[in-house]
Formats: structure tokens, sequence, C-alpha cells
């Protein structure tokens, strides 16, 4: 069948059926999420925008404000209300994780959870899986440090459920 434009909107529901984006809430406000990180302890970058490009490898809402367009990629991610992302292993680069509001926690494979508060940092190992996010309830920002490089990728995995 030929998609004429009399199709293209019942199409257009039907991709949205299957990938579940019809019945998804809608993201909290940026200005929601920057009053939750301000009563926690303030950040110092601002939330960003609605990391929309990473919604089916984070659970609940999280946010993405790029810190660099050359050298290493940093970028100050928000999680907001205890989101998180999936168990993830990074290629081609460690990933070092700066803490800058909120409370958080990351987790390597095989060991426990181990909490982030800011000023505290960690490097993840390149190849190491884990995950890393908001305490349940609150609200954690945390600036990512990855190399700028062809190879680099992330594998993303499934869902951790930590708590």
């Amino acid at each position: 069948m030929k998609l004429t434009k009399k199709w293209l909107p019942l199409a257009f529901l039907l991709v949205l059926f299957q990938s579940g984006a019809a019945f998804a809430k809608a993201p909290a406000a940026v200005e929601t999420v920057t009053a939750a990180i301000n009563k926690e302890s303030g950040a110092p970058f601002a939330v960003g925008s609605y990391n929309a490009k990473n919604i089916g490898h984070f659970t609940g809402d999280s946010y993405v404000a790029g810190l660099s367009s050359e050298g290493p990629m940093t970028a100050a991610v928000t999680f907001y209300d205890g989101a998180r992302t999936y168990w993830h292993v990074h290629h081609g680069s460690c990933q070092i994780l700066l803490a800058t509001a909120g409370e958080g926690y990351y987790q390597i494979w095989g060991q426990p959870a181990h909490k982030l508060h800011p000023g505290e940092n960690v490097t993840i190992p390149e190849g190491v899986k884990h995950w890393h996010g908001a305490a349940p309830g609150h609200t954690f920002q945390h600036v990512a440090v990855m190399e700028r490089k062809p190879n680099v990728s992330t594998e993303w995995l499934e869902e951790a459920h930590p708590f």
C-alpha cells in the first residue's frame, strides 16, 4: 500500500503506538528540574535540554547541557527525581563522573552501589559495565567526561534495578 497524505497520520500513530511513545508521560519542565536541583544543593551548571536521544536508556527524566565542542566530550547531566542510566559499557574511552549537585549513585557490575556527593568523582574504566544516576527521591547532576575520538561508543544494556 502506498502511503499517501491520507494515510500518513495513521502511519505516524501506528509508529508511536508500537514505540510506546503515545502513552509516555511528558517530561518534567526544565524549570521544575532546576527548582528541584536548587533545593538539593544548587547546581553550578544549567539543567540543559531534555535528553530525548537517550529516553530508551534511562529510567525517568534526564537533561543534558553540553559543555565543550572541542577537546574531551564534556556535558552536565541532570537526573530528575531518582532517574538513572541503564547498565552500559563505554568502548574506546574511560568515563569520568564529577558530582556537582544533589545526591547520586554509581555502580560497577558485581560491586555494591556507591553514593556520589557534590565534589566527589569517579573514573569508570573503559569496557566496564556500570550505571549512574540520582538517589531515589533526589535530583542529581554530574559532569561526564570522555575522550572525543572516532572509536568511542556506548553499548546500552538492560535496566538497572539497584534499589
